[in-house]
């Protein structure tokens, strides 16, 4: 397998630009503190307003293979993705999303002069990209919850985390239930989460246990040991173990489920995915040479640790599962189920308050409301 990418035609690149909705620069850092319904995606504002980019004002958010370290592997054109990393401080997220995307695509990477400040609160900040490769374009967007699990009492911590997913959700529901729909609902929803376990060798902690509990009915969680070349190989495999065990004890669903399984090709391809998590990962911007080959990795006096050998990290499963085998799957089952489980319990709530739909405040005039109704 070829490591590098053939940069495409620029008539292709041309026609897809035309095609795609949104426009090709950095979307603004946004900064959500318990009012997320206030942002606006980028891609329902007017396209006369042009996005503000977090880098120089000429350096347009588009990333092309030829820049990437190495082929990424985006197989499908003109979708959206958007990945959620939840982790405390420290534990190597920002890294990990520009190792996965082979390009600097996190928030730290994409504003001048970051410095790392311990947030009081948990406060979510989102970050996207136009990411393309071999002519196929990929609009994705990280969102980064700093101040998660930091401070001393982190009660509740999850709380704007769980009210950001569920916003994302009743803002796609509004959309769907106008009469005049748009023909391509811009898509906020979360499609993964990655949550970042430290490699401590023991249990999980209490908030781990909590925060997988409570999120894993809203959103596909896939758990990760972070920066695991700390441990040793017996401790690594002791430490997934363990974890396994206290998720199945606390019945925490993570992703892939059993019950999703469609086929036993693909409960066997799952199981096998079910038996690595957590994902032991290490990740690293930085390539050195390893027998005449560049590689990412990180050196030490010892060696130097490949991020992308299996036999040293298990990176490569992880970016299989979230962008090669697994990335339609994971939207089917935000969309399918996650989505629709809280579509029909908002509108069974509205229908029990007697309300019809205008529990969900439509904006365009009772007699959408009513046409709306009839059509339910």
């Amino acid at each position: 397998e070829t490591l590098h990418t053939n940069t495409p035609p620029p008539h292709t690149a041309q026609e897809l630009d035309s095609e795609l909705e949104s426009p090709v620069r950095m979307e603004e850092e946004s900064e959500v503190e318990l009012q997320v319904e206030e942002e606006e995606p980028e891609v329902m504002k007017q396209p006369e307003q042009p996005p503000p980019c977090l880098s120089e004002p000429n350096t347009q958010g588009i990333i092309k293979g030829s820049d990437l370290f190495g082929y990424v592997g985006i197989e499908a054109a003109g979708f959206e993705f958007n990945i959620m990393v939840v982790g405390q401080s420290g534990l190597g997220k920002s890294t990990l999303v520009n190792t996965l995307f082979k390009s600097k695509v996190s928030r730290k990477s994409c504003t001048p002069n970051y410095e790392e400040k311990i947030s009081k609160t948990v406060h979510l900040q989102s970050v996207s990209h136009i990411i393309e490769e071999k002519g196929v374009k990929m609009r994705l967007t990280v969102i980064d919850t700093p101040g998660f699990g930091d401070q001393i009492n982190n009660e509740n911590c999850w709380e704007p985390i769980v009210k950001y997913i569920n916003e994302q959700y009743e803002k796609y529901l509004k959309e769907e239930l106008h009469v005049n729909r748009k023909r391509r609902i811009p898509d906020t929803r979360v499609h993964c989460c990655v949550y970042f376990l430290p490699a401590t060798g023991h249990w999980l902690r209490p908030i781990d246990v909590e925060f997988m509990k409570r999120l894993g009915n809203i959103v596909s969680i896939v758990p990760v040991i972070a920066k695991a070349d700390t441990l040793t190989m017996e401790e690594r495999l002791e430490f997934k173990q363990r974890i396994r065990q206290g998720l199945q004890a606390n019945g925490i669903r993570v992703y892939p489920q059993k019950e999703y399984d469609e086929d036993a090709e693909e409960r066997i391809l799952n199981d096998r995915i079910r038996e690595s998590i957590p994902f032991a990962v290490v990740g690293t911007d930085k390539e050195h040479q390893v027998n005449g080959n560049k590689v990412l990795g990180r050196k030490t006096k010892w060696g130097i640790i490949e991020v992308e050998n299996v036999a040293h990290c298990e990176f490569a499963h992880l970016r299989d599962l979230l962008i090669r085998s697994h990335l339609q799957d994971l939207k089917d089952v935000t969309h399918n189920i996650h989505y629709e489980t809280y579509r029909v319990r908002r509108l069974n709530e509205s229908n029990a308050n007697g309300l019809g739909l205008s529990a969900l405040s439509l904006e365009n005039g009772t007699a959408e409301k009513s046409e709306a109704e009839s059509q339910l």
